[in-house]
């Protein structure tokens, strides 16, 4: 039996939309103030002091990796595509699974605060600290554009602002606040805000969850009949192909994808970053398993709610609202709730978008002040108050870059956005972290290699594919300049970035040092020294 619903939208009330928003922003700039009594030194500023338990980090990693993308993203794929838009939640929790259960603990034993402590540990260290830093920034900028065009869309929802130049202003008031949770709080106040945002949310969707089968009459299948009945795609919503289905290339897109899901998320430098807040290797591991269930049991509701939009809003309605794809999950809570919900759903979203930012901006800017400024033009002498200083310069500096790359791309589901992030992620690091723990001949050189390689090859290929010209959804709709047919390059960047790590050891001409390569490895395996 099929549920009939009522199509017409609920009016919005932009006033309690703010006043909830207003309120929950208040409160968590006083926690992050609270947070951030004893931020003077650098192991405080980046690392939070090491003082958080496994449960905590792994509610925060959670709080950090449950971003714009998964809530609203990967819901508005759902009820867009269906049974593809599912996709981005498995790679994300398979990888969680094989990548960070294996690699958080050895990383968290041979690191300080950064992944370039990891990658130049036995290198010679400018030039690879360089290049670490110049992935991290890269690949924080990426990721940062889809929390940004998330925030752009969501609060145009909530003020119902239609018009591009108003929804640039949104932007940079969100990139503004951004700056503020770090420049006030750091790694401690913003790991806070992470935890709360993480419960909340957690809760916002169960809550959701729950009245959608309640609605449906608690059947799961009710939910999917409907949201066919209502899409375009009709049967084939429930079906695999929906997005990636209809010829080769797509297919091959999918694949592509689901590489960069699945190897992207263990070489992300904001998820490693985030191991060094607690204090040994095995509070690492209890953060990973702690945040494998919690998103594990989001995702789950991320399911029911993104079919649930389908069902109740439809698509039609989310394609014709400002955000796009990415307002399913608001529009939903309107539906459902009305606006006092939409304004909690809205608040809890920005919240992520903020915490996920705030992490983020950390991230860059400690790579910058502790791999090139303290490391390279200090010769790891730096004074700790300088260095922090430096850190917070460079993070109002990204806050800039990533106001200015959300207005470009604003419109652009999130939830794909952070499967390119993901594909630069994987090319730069994933290669030489590994080299680097497991391979006792990889080099200098080899390093070097594999990170620009990996990078460059796969920023030219994004440059060149549809996301960026000759696609109907391309950024740059009126061009068209594209060679290379799959919109995510991780099927052809990341092999390439173990060959280039792998030929640069073989042909270059440092040497390995061996007593280096066996303290690495006794560190790793062991946790003496970290």
């Amino acid at each position: 039996m099929t549920t009939t619903l009522a199509a017409t939208t609920p009016a919005s009330n932009p006033t309690v939309n703010i006043a909830v928003f207003g309120v929950f922003v208040v409160i968590t700039l006083f926690v992050v103030y609270k947070a951030s009594t004893r931020n003077s030194t650098t192991a405080d500023y980046y690392a939070a002091g090491s003082a958080f338990t496994g449960r905590q980090n792994g509610i925060a990693l959670s709080g950090d990796f449950l971003s714009a993308a998964s809530f609203l993203g990967i819901a508005g794929a759902i009820a867009i595509h269906g049974y593809d838009g599912f996709l981005y939640s498995i790679g994300f929790l398979v990888a969680w699974l094989v990548d960070l259960l294996l690699l958080a603990e050895l990383l968290r034993n041979t690191g300080r605060f950064t992944m370039g402590d990891v990658l130049s540990f036995r290198m010679r260290q400018p030039p690879v600290r360089a290049a670490a830093a110049t992935s991290t920034l890269v690949i924080t900028f990426f990721y940062m554009l889809a929390q940004m065009a998330g925030a752009g869309g969501l609060v145009a929802l909530l003020l119902n602002v239609h018009g591009k130049l108003a929804q640039s202003l949104v932007i940079a008031v969100v990139g503004i606040v951004m700056v503020l949770y770090v420049l006030v709080g750091g790694m401690k106040g913003t790991t806070w805000v992470q935890i709360i945002k993480a419960g909340i949310l957690l809760l916002c969707a169960t809550l959701i969850t729950v009245f959608l089968f309640g609605k449906f009459g608690f059947s799961f299948s009710n939910i999917l009949s409907a949201a066919a009945q209502r899409s375009p795609l009709g049967q084939r919503l429930l079906e695999p192909g929906g997005q990636y289905g209809a010829n080769g290339t797509t297919k091959l897109d999918f694949v592509s994808l689901s590489l960069a899901l699945v190897l992207g998320i263990a070489s992300l430098p904001h998820v490693l970053m985030r191991f060094y807040t607690v204090p040994n290797s095995t509070e690492a591991r209890r953060s990973v398993v702690w945040a494998i269930v919690t998103m594990f049991i989001f995702y789950l509701c991320t399911l029911v709610i993104g079919f649930g939009a389908a069902a109740i809003v439809g698509p039609s309605e989310i394609l014709s609202a400002p955000g796009a794809e990415n307002s399913a999950a608001p529009l939903l809570a309107l539906h459902i709730g009305g606006t006092l919900l939409l304004g909690i759903v809205a608040a809890v979203a920005f919240a992520t978008i903020l915490a996920v930012i705030a992490g983020l901006t950390i991230t860059a800017s400690a790579s910058f002040a502790h791999d090139v400024y303290a490391n390279i033009f200090k010769h790891g002498r730096a004074d700790p108050v300088k260095e922090v200083r430096v850190a917070r310069i460079t993070a109002v500096l990204i806050g800039l870059l990533a106001i200015a790359g959300g207005i470009l791309v604003n419109g652009q589901n999130i939830a794909f956005l952070v499967g390119l992030a993901l594909a630069v992620a994987a090319s730069a690091n994933l290669s030489n972290l590994l080299y680097s723990l497991f391979w006792k001949r990889f080099n200098t050189s080899g390093t070097l290699w594999g990170i620009y390689g990996g990078l460059i090859a796969c920023l030219l290929l994004v440059l060149f594919s549809p996301v960026v010209s000759g696609a109907p959804d391309a950024i740059f709709k009126s061009v068209d300049f594209h060679w290379f047919p799959l919109k995510n390059p991780g099927l052809v960047s990341i092999p390439f970035s173990f060959i280039c790590g792998f030929f640069g050891t073989v042909f270059g001409r440092d040497k390995a040092d061996p007593a280096l390569q066996a303290e690495m490895e006794v560190r790793s395996l062991t946790g003496i020294g970290s």
